[in-house]
């Protein structure tokens, strides 16, 4: 066997090796100490990571009703949805325990383009108080194992995908999705449906 037909043969299935481990690694970072998302039962198995890049274990909004939401800096949605994201928060948090949980998302027309610092600095000027995460994706073979879980639980119209920036999930006080909001409706919106789970 001469060397061209050697390497015709050798180079593409080292190549396959080396991108397949890349993905093993890749999927192994991304989940961490998270279960398959088919086998999980609550949010309240899954870490993430916030703003700040520190573990976070979701067991501790065990007994909160919480909203999860990818949310944006620069969507034609943003202004709203984080005016009244904060306004929830404001007026159920301290009364109800609503726990609001945003995770910023680049994979919508690039409209999170920043980095943490720029994400917390877009916060701190709309006097954000509920919790942020760091930035995810929420599609595809990278989708954060959370993500891929809530889209599991709780199916969307024509596919299970997100669509768009500012889909948002009602988790009830056991951490499970029950309820599962487009990003055409409105957080002031969701006081009745959060209204069921208190």
């Amino acid at each position: 066997m001469g060397f061209r037909t050697l390497s015709k043969l050798v180079v593409p299935a080292l190549t396959n090796l080396y991108g397949f481990s890349r993905l093993q690694l890749s999927t192994l970072k991304m989940s961490g100490n998270n279960p398959d998302y088919k086998n999980a039962s609550s949010i309240h198995e899954f870490t993430v990571k916030n703003i700040k890049e520190e573990d976070v274990k979701l067991d501790v909004y065990k007994g909160h009703v919480c909203i999860i939401v990818n949310v944006a800096s620069q969507c034609g949605l943003t202004a709203n949805n984080y005016k009244q994201l904060n306004e929830l928060y404001e007026h159920y948090g301290e009364t109800r325990g609503l726990r609001i949980l945003a995770f910023p998302c680049n994979q919508f027309a690039g409209q999170e383009p920043g980095n943490s610092e720029d994400i917390v600095c877009f916060a701190s000027e709309r006097k954000v108080k509920f919790d942020l995460f760091e930035k995810i994706d929420v599609n595809g073979d990278s989708a954060h194992p959370l993500w891929k879980f809530l889209k599991y639980k709780q199916g969307g119209t024509l596919g299970n995908f997100i669509k768009w920036n500012f889909t948002k999930f009602i988790i009830d006080k056991d951490g499970i999705p029950v309820e599962r909001h487009g990003p055409n409706v409105d957080p002031a919106n969701l006081v009745q449906s959060l209204e069921k789970y208190w």
